[in-house]
């Protein structure tokens, strides 16, 4: 929650702290770059250290440095500083991410983990849309370093409720440490694909710097699976990689969260220089759709208790594409940002339980680490995609080819969605995730027993 409050409210702030600063354009862009790189390039290390060293502690860990980065950005004589921490920011908020997904994941079995998984989703979206509000309040009133200070008390509250509350710690899984190579080289083929994704909407799809980064990604990528194949203790163990739950909710959370965040980028333009309305007055307009995102989650988790995690996914899939579509006309406004919030709920809580109720325990950490990478880089490319579409040109001209571009990212979802587990034939409507015994039984090896058992 506190990761997806200081994301929106930042927005808001930066031309104040660009005027502060005496910061370019550039400058302040890096800003929001530099965290997201770093977040998303740490997210599945830091994963995989938590199922090692225990997520009690790296979750205290990361919101204690991000308390501490917060801080000192607060307190920056100059927007260099700003970038620098931001990007130390963003490595603590790779720590707290799964590790929060994996205490779920130990508190609860899976056939009651929906019910704090729609409760997740809903604190982030409530996040989200207080994001801006709180920040314009903020900067009119006490300027854009208050942006960052409200971020220690909150930081210290959760600090103290990690402590509070005792959740059982995993067998670790593997007496080896993860490959420092295969961290090295997931590391740097996410930050070179995020970063050319990041410089799309200034270069372009074909321009050099652009096919450079995505064919450096592409080149690190594969290095990275031949340097695990041959890894005795992989990053991301192979029963991980080979199971199709979650590499199908990755799939899904990568398409549905780029297509939001391709919408939302789209209509912001479109209300803020073609309508004329300002920060403020953009944020009110998101206020409905993060509302039915909010209160569908739960909705959701009981839909999916029931209906199994197939059909709502399908379901909420085929609602984001419906919905982006509808904002050719609408805007955010009316029904089609109702529909866009409800299916995004539908699909959040969907694929993440899939992800998180699937994972032995030992595993917790790296699922929850690959879930976040999902949803981290899928706004960069649905942002990418939407500027090469034409988003934020002059007059608007250019946002129906975004949207409905994005409307066919979010389609190619149904894909994955169609893969995910179905609601299993005799099963009680409190279940999780639609997996038969044997799927249950076939995916883990021989080495997970007692996650089995407790799955069983």
């Amino acid at each position: 929650m506190i990761v997806a409050l200081d994301g929106t409210v930042l927005v808001v702030a930066q031309p104040s702290m660009r005027r502060d600063l005496g910061a370019s354009v550039a400058q302040v862009q890096w800003t929001s770059t530099a965290y997201l790189l770093t977040v998303a390039a740490f997210l599945v290390v830091a994963g995989r250290l938590g199922d090692r060293y225990g997520h009690s502690r790296l979750a205290m860990t990361g919101v204690l440095g991000f308390a501490a980065a917060s801080a000192g950005i607060a307190l920056a004589p100059g927007v260099g500083w700003v970038i620098a921490l931001r990007a130390a920011q963003g490595f603590f908020g790779a720590l707290l991410q799964p590790a929060t997904l994996a205490l779920l994941r130990l508190a609860y079995p899976p056939d009651r983990l929906a019910t704090p998984v729609a409760v997740r989703t809903s604190a982030i979206g409530v996040a989200a849309a207080a994001g801006p509000l709180l920040g314009g309040l903020l900067v009119a009133h006490l300027g854009w370093r208050a942006v960052f200070v409200v971020n220690v008390p909150l930081a210290l509250a959760i600090a103290a409720l990690i402590l509070a509350v005792r959740v059982p710690e995993p067998e670790r899984t593997g007496a080896g440490r993860p490959a420092l190579g295969s961290a090295a080289l997931l590391v740097a083929a996410v930050a070179a694909l995020v970063h050319a994704l990041a410089g799309v909407p200034a270069y372009g799809w074909t321009a050099p710097p652009t096919l450079l980064g995505l064919g450096g990604a592409a080149g690190l990528g594969v290095l990275l699976v031949r340097w695990e194949r041959r890894g005795a203790h992989p990053l991301v163990p192979a029963a991980v990689a080979r199971s199709m739950p979650v590499m199908a909710s990755m799939a899904l959370l990568l398409t549905a969260s780029g297509a939001l965040s391709g919408a939302l980028f789209t209509a912001t333009f479109l209300l803020q220089d073609v309508r004329g309305l300002g920060a403020y007055d953009t944020a009110l307009r998101l206020l409905p759709l993060t509302a039915v995102m909010v209160a569908g989650a739960p909705l959701a988790g009981f839909a999916q208790r029931r209906f199994g995690a197939r059909r709502i996914a399908l379901a909420g899939t085929g609602l984001v594409a419906l919905g982006i579509a509808s904002l050719c006309t609408e805007a955010l406004t009316g029904a089609g940002g109702a529909v866009l919030g409800a299916g995004f709920a539908a699909v959040m809580v969907t694929a993440t339980g899939t992800v998180v109720g699937d994972a032995p325990p030992g595993y917790a950490g790296v699922i929850g680490g690959l879930k976040q990478t999902a949803t981290n880089v899928g706004p960069a490319f649905g942002i990418a995609l939407a500027a090469g579409a034409g988003a934020g040109t002059e007059a608007g001209a250019g946002a129906t080819p975004a949207l409905l571009a994005l409307a066919a990212l979010a389609a190619v979802g149904l894909l994955p969605a169609s893969l995910l587990p179905g609601r299993p034939r005799g099963a009680a409507a409190g279940d999780l995730v639609g997996e038969d015994a044997g799927q249950r039984g076939e995916r883990a090896p021989a080495a997970h027993g007692p996650a089995d058992g407790e799955r069983r």
